[in-house]
């Protein structure tokens, strides 16, 4: 909806071509407009816990990764340099665990 009814009617600054989401001068949104923008979206659905742009990135990467996502393809799309900071996002809740040793494990 944004892209086709907000945005293609948006004068665009030269250089913000490539943002999807642009303040109202058609320039891209700072960190801070972003930052604002969750937790007033967060405060105006109810939520109780503070959330920011960081936990909603945190999320993405531990669904993708319980979903089975490929952890260097992850590590690609949150633009880390090392492995081991994306692995991070590996921890896993001990019914999981539970499930995968009696699935897998030859005495279960």
């Amino acid at each position: 909806i944004y892209l086709n009814q907000v945005r293609n009617h948006m004068t665009i600054k030269k250089g913000n071509e490539n943002f999807i989401f642009l303040n109202r001068f058609g320039a891209k949104l700072s960190r801070i407009s972003v930052f604002n923008l969750v937790k007033s979206l967060a405060v105006a659905t109810g939520l109780k816990k503070t959330i920011s742009p960081h936990t909603l990135r945190h999320s993405f990467a531990t669904h993708l990764i319980e979903g089975g996502a490929d952890l260097r393809a992850v590590q690609e799309m949150l633009g880390h340099s090392s492995i081991t900071t994306t692995e991070i996002y590996t921890h896993i809740d001990r019914d999981y665990l539970r499930e995968v040793i009696t699935q897998f494990h030859p005495r279960s």
